[in-house]
């Protein structure tokens, strides 16, 4: 169903600066970015090979035109409104917010059953920053 998936990140003309990896008719699926204009979940999935790339698309394709992802193997409340896409053997933490956004915070290897609280910890401080951000007017103008 998803073969034909591209493997380049759907791009936004924001600052020359690929914050949308995947908009469907549900959600737009955006890219955190730093204060710096680094985003480390779009480094890590520009790093991955592309059966990897391939699988991480097929999600993000699914949770945006579906709006769901019912196995638990492939996305999951991780709480404190702290989600995870997970195409193994990766993590994409992830939170939602109005208008239908939902945000990649962070991204990592699986080494272990349980979530890393380091990797949460990043996810929810990254939440926190994209909010203020937002809210202060500067997400998408900085850099």
């Amino acid at each position: 169903m998803f073969d034909c998936v591209p493997i380049k990140w759907y791009a936004c003309c924001m600052v020359d600066k690929e914050y949308v990896a995947y908009e469907g008719s549900l959600y737009t699926i955006e890219w955190f970015f730093d204060d710096k204009g680094e985003s480390q979940p779009l480094q890590y999935a520009d790093s991955m090979d592309a059966r990897d790339k391939a699988k991480l698309m097929t999600l993000l394709k699914m949770m945006a035109e579906q709006g769901r992802i019912r196995n638990q193997e492939k996305f999951r409340n991780e709480h404190d409104q702290i989600y995870a896409f997970k195409p193994k053997p990766h993590r994409f933490l992830c939170f939602f917010m109005k208008g239908k956004k939902i945000i990649i915070t962070n991204a990592f290897q699986k080494k272990q059953d349980k979530l890393p609280l380091t990797e949460k910890q990043k996810a929810l401080e990254n939440k926190e920053s994209y909010e203020r951000r937002l809210k202060q007017g500067t997400y998408y103008e900085e850099i």
